[in-house]
């Protein structure tokens, strides 16, 4: 067991801008129904099938997701547009990703007590990058006047649990004292609104952490770090293509590949019995048995998976004091949404309680944090 770094202080930001499910239904069935209508005559005569509506229940039922935080409300509610709308900023203004980056950390380190002076690196890490350079750590980093580095990092749904490692290992090292780790996730950004298979889970949130040396977190009854673990293994079920070389070919650069595509069932059929597996090796290793943990905070994505491991791991249904689930409010927001449970979730346990973070998500990734609650 490590038990040398801790998570000393959490904080998180939320746009100011929601959609309900019924907002984006009404939205999505219009787009339906003119599309079905301008395709009236090949769908009659067989050549194509029309596009099926959504529905509040649908939504509910597959995903447990009522409402979602977005950065902008603007264009996603136009069946002409179905695509967030935000001005571009210049180059000295800060970025969207960093904006919120920024009101996330600074939560963290007052819940920390951690001043820029006392933090030595920033590490973002998320799904998707406004931009891939200069990195949105740097930008942040200077924001905040911390000194020292700063680096972006990709790893998906799992980036938070896998910049957590990365933060603990540095720190073990000897190469910093402290480290913010943040998670600015506009998942909006990739989705399609077209698509009703995937137009309703995805919701925009940034989430932060405060990694530091163990001896000096025990002042913010924060978390000690007991152990990490990444796993990673190839997986095209959910997938992106987006990236700079499409300008090589223009004819495919607004294809639907470019935007996030996933095979949501083989996803549940892979991910439950992997997650699970990862999670109860991790806590072998550790000669920890599953009873000894009062909370999961696990990755949010999707309800019935959540449940799924959770009942794989522990042996019997979860109450849900022990695997909180934040899908109804938040819709899925990518590596924020494990993070998300942990920071509201995780004050009324004692010193000495066990609970593990576990992320999962696009690559495949997996990441697992057990931790244990200072005095």
């Amino acid at each position: 067991m490590k038990g040398r770094t801790a998570i000393s202080g959490t904080g998180l930001f939320l746009p100011p801008d929601t959609i309900s499910n019924a907002e984006l239904v009404a939205a999505f069935n219009a787009f339906v129904h003119k599309q079905n209508e301008h395709n009236r005559t090949d769908i009659e005569a067989g050549a194509c099938s029309g596009l099926l509506p959504s529905g509040e229940d649908f939504i509910v039922k597959a995903s447990g997701i009522k409402r979602r935080h977005v950065v902008s409300r603007d264009g996603m509610l136009d069946p002409e547009i179905m695509c967030p709308r935000l001005p571009e900023r210049g180059e000295d203004e800060l970025s969207y990703s960093a904006e919120m980056g920024v009101a996330a950390a600074r939560d963290a380190m007052a819940m920390s007590g951690r001043a820029a002076g006392d933090i030595d690196g920033v590490i973002v890490s998320a799904s998707t990058m406004e931009r891939p350079y200069p990195q949105i750590a740097i930008e942040i980093q200077q924001a905040l006047g911390i000194r020292g580095f700063g680096f972006d990092m990709l790893a998906a749904c799992s980036s938070a649990t896998f910049a957590i490692q990365t933060a603990s290992a540095m720190i073990e090292a000897g190469q910093a004292q402290a480290i913010l780790c943040i998670n600015p996730e506009i998942c909006t950004s990739h989705l399609n609104l077209r698509d009703r298979e995937t137009h309703f889970i995805f919701g925009d949130a940034a989430t932060a952490c405060v990694v530091e040396a163990a001896k000096g977190a025990g002042r913010t009854k924060g978390w000690e770090i007991v152990d990490t673990r990444m796993k990673s293994q190839f997986s095209s079920n959910i997938r992106n293509n987006f990236g700079p070389l499409n300008r090589f070919h223009p004819q495919t650069m607004g294809a639907p590949d470019k935007l996030i595509t996933q095979r949501g069932r083989k996803v549940f059929r892979d991910v439950v019995p992997m997650a699970s597996a990862f999670m109860l090796e991790h806590l072998k290793l550790l000669d920890l048995k599953p009873a000894q943990l009062k909370r999961l905070w696990l990755h949010q994505a999707n309800g019935h998976m959540n449940d799924q491991i959770a009942y794989r791991v522990l042996g019997r249904e979860p109450s849900p004091e022990e695997a909180p689930c934040i899908l109804a409010e938040y819709g899925n927001t990518a590596s924020a949404g494990s993070m998300i449970a942990f920071h509201q979730h995780n004050a009324d346990l004692a010193a000495g309680d066990l609970g593990l973070l576990c992320s999962y998500g696009g690559g495949y990734t997996i990441g697992s944090v057990v931790l244990r609650k200072l005095a």
